[in-house]
């Protein structure tokens, strides 16, 4: 929580302070911010019943997110009569006041605005960063072999299936069409969270083809011989070998999927790979700097971080390339 304080002198359009009528008040607020509209930025404290918000005339948030090569987003805007920064506190502000006070055309008349201070003046600095990701439950740090050592996944990154999707952006690193995530330890056996200190191995102790690969890396999981992505069913061939399951009292007993019984090598080519989606994850930071304001003592404030999911996460298809 940030906390800024704020020296209010109560009198006459609060020009002038009587004698010990000089009183501190201290101002609570998160450290994110919401957005709506074309487009508002704003925090609220209905504890105190208190709002910042800043409004763009030219600004939108599709253009936030519009970064350049590097993956950023820089931009500097001046406040004044069309940019506007703003505090306010109310005497009635509503329990919903999230919903109400700054994303309705007609606002609530029953507010009891008591203060209404708008910066004559400023600069508003706005950064968006993005990351990418495939969301496969492996941080991106682990999925590169950091050949080059410089502990950036996105520079000469490791492709373990040649598809030309990168390990860290493919949501199938071994291309074997079962998704990176569903071939991790869910059981979590080791009991440390992390599915990489103890891989799921199903040809571990094969006794056909034992190897030390983890089924995510592994494009014959369970060591059979034929390739995972071509463990598909007769006639269920949808390029899904999860689904694919031979019926047989003697082979396959507990059935389970073909690709991860080695007792069954049925062979059913793959036609495709399975749809890739690649996470968009944009952090959103504002700074206002130069504050005029006539209660405010603070110069500069860091305003938070966009918290608005709907907005800034969103998804992409990768696109493989099948051989």
């Amino acid at each position: 929580m940030r906390k800024f304080l704020y020296v209010l002198c109560f009198g006459l359009l609060f020009t002038t302070c009587d004698d010990g009528d000089v009183f501190e008040i201290t101002l609570d607020f998160d450290d994110t911010f919401s957005q709506c509209g074309s487009l508002v930025f704003y925090k609220i404290n209905t504890s105190t019943s208190e709002s910042l918000s800043i409004q763009f005339q030219d600004l939108t948030i599709e253009e936030l997110l519009e970064v350049d090569e590097n993956f950023v987003y820089e931009n500097t805007i001046l406040l004044g009569s069309s940019n506007v920064f703003n505090y306010r506190s109310y005497a009635n502000l509503p329990a919903n006041a999230d919903d109400v006070l700054f994303c309705n055309d007609i606002p609530p008349s029953n507010l009891g605005i008591e203060r209404d201070e708008v910066s004559t003046g400023g600069e508003v600095y706005i950064r968006t960063v993005l990351a990418e990701d495939d969301n496969d439950g492996i941080l991106s740090e682990f999925e590169d072999e950091n050949l080059d050592g410089d502990n950036d996944p996105d520079t000469n990154p490791t492709d373990t299936d040649g598809d030309g999707i990168p390990n860290y952006l493919d949501a199938d690193d071994d291309g074997d069409n079962v998704l990176t995530i569903d071939e991790l330890d869910t059981e979590n056996l080791d009991g440390d969270d992390n599915p990489l200190t103890n891989p799921k191995n199903t040809d571990a102790n094969s006794l056909i083809n034992p190897d030390t690969i983890p089924d995510y890396l592994d494009s014959d999981d369970d060591g059979d011989g034929v390739d995972t992505i071509d463990e598909e069913g007769v006639n269920t061939p949808d390029n899904d070998p999860t689904n694919d399951i031979t019926i047989d009292d003697t082979l396959n007993p507990e059935g389970i999927a073909d690709y991860l019984n080695d007792q069954i090598t049925t062979l059913v080519p793959a036609t495709g790979y399975r749809t890739h989606l690649i996470r968009m994850t944009y952090t959103v930071t504002v700074t206002v700097y130069n504050i005029s304001l006539p209660s405010i003592t603070q110069q500069t404030l860091e305003f938070g971080t966009l918290d608005d999911s709907d907005t800034t996460v969103i998804t992409r298809e990768g696109s493989p390339v099948f051989d």
